[in-house]
């Protein structure tokens, strides 16, 4: 299907999917908690943000490439953890890596997938370059041992970090996923639960849903732990080998608890708007994250990037990288594989121009003078 539209910018990408998925899956996708508020936001409060253009720079060759966790990868655009995307695509997460691998990008492949992370990982086996890093989004589960064997499997198959997602002691009040008694296609499981009987246990919890929820709020209530806390981050970095991150902080206390606990980086994210209603955009609480980490963690963001501009401001506000959810969904809609290249080549390319306009030739370049925080109000 690719090339039958115009595309020119992401939103293109979402009005198509918005046009083609169905309600039970683009309501999951595209919602956020409550009013939705903190979902809008997280893209508005990046037009409260003014780039300070140098001119007269010589920009005739730039480098986008960056590194992440001492990985090198060809820019800061990475994917983030999005769950259940064969609703999106029949190859749903194996078309994700692929696209990534592609693009020599990270990709944060969700517990929650409908594709296995054994799976995931074998689907760019023998492609052509050397393996774009991969990481695990992991919930820490009331079954703990389920947990550590998650992190396992990982390790196994040649992820190189574990990113805790820390935000979601319960899942936010989601009215779309509520009014539609949210649960997945039939056809489709919690892949990375099956070895332990828990995909069968997930898609129960989601069948008996009561009428004031969805299926994923009682998934959520019957399996992820509440009691969730700094210590079982400290337990997640004793079983795992491999760097940890966290995944959901929004202040600057909290980034330095983190650094206290010896978390390798922080991933600045409200859950793209889905727990906590009216909670700070992620760009309007980057800062203050990024220094209070200090220097002694990366600091990464996701949440509302659309734009080259956008990952221009971030990265210039003190994020290592962006990393992109929604879109990423939209793109395998239309597309799958070749969509989500394609989504990623057209960020990447407003980013290169972004770049050049600004007066910066590589990322290392891109500095907080070059943005003015707040911008004056727009009319």
């Amino acid at each position: 299907m690719s090339g039958t539209a115009p595309f020119v910018s992401l939103d293109d990408f979402e009005k198509y999917a918005h046009a083609n998925l169905d309600r039970n899956a683009l309501d999951y996708y595209k919602s956020g908690a409550q009013d939705m508020l903190t979902l809008r936001d997280n893209q508005h409060a990046f037009d409260r943000i003014a780039i300070r253009p140098r001119v007269l720079r010589d920009v005739s060759s730039l480098d986008t490439t960056t590194s992440i966790l001492g990985r090198q990868i060809s820019s800061p655009v990475c994917i983030a953890p999005t769950a259940m995307q064969r609703m999106a695509h029949p190859e749903g997460e194996c078309a994700t890596a692929r696209a990534a691998h592609r693009k020599n990008t990270c990709m944060i492949l969700s517990s929650w997938s409908t594709t296995s992370i054994e799976d995931t990982a074998k689907s760019t086996k023998g492609m052509v370059g050397e393996q774009a890093p991969k990481w695990l989004q992991l919930y820490i589960y009331k079954d703990r041992a389920a947990t550590q064997r998650l992190i396992e499997r990982a390790e196994e198959n040649g992820y190189s970090a574990i990113a805790v997602t820390v935000d979601t002691p319960f899942l936010g009040r989601r009215l779309a996923d509520i009014k539609n008694k949210f649960r997945l296609p039939p056809h489709l499981t919690m892949a990375n639960f099956e070895d332990q009987g828990k995909a069968q246990v997930g898609e129960a919890a989601m069948q008996t849903a009561s009428t004031n929820a969805s299926g994923l709020a009682a998934y959520v209530a019957s399996q992820i732990d509440p009691t969730l806390s700094w210590k079982h981050i400290a337990w997640v970095k004793s079983v795992a080998k491999i760097p940890v991150l966290v995944k959901g902080i929004l202040t600057a206390e909290d980034a330095r608890m983190a650094v206290q606990a010896g978390v390798d980086g922080i991933i600045v994210s409200n859950h793209g708007g889905r727990q906590l209603d009216t909670a700070p955009a992620t760009i309007d609480v980057l800062e203050e994250v990024v220094k209070a980490a200090d220097g002694k963690v990366e600091v990464y963001l996701d949440g509302g990037v659309r734009r080259g501009t956008d990952v221009f401001k971030a990265l210039a506000l003190g994020a290592k990288a962006v990393f992109l959810g929604r879109p990423v969904l939209w793109a395998l809609n239309y597309s799958g594989e070749q969509g989500v290249v394609e989504m990623l080549d057209m960020i990447n390319e407003e980013f290169r121009l972004a770049m050049a306009l600004a007066g910066c030739v590589k990322v290392s370049d891109i500095t907080r003078e070059y943005v003015r925080y707040p911008a004056q109000p727009r009319l």
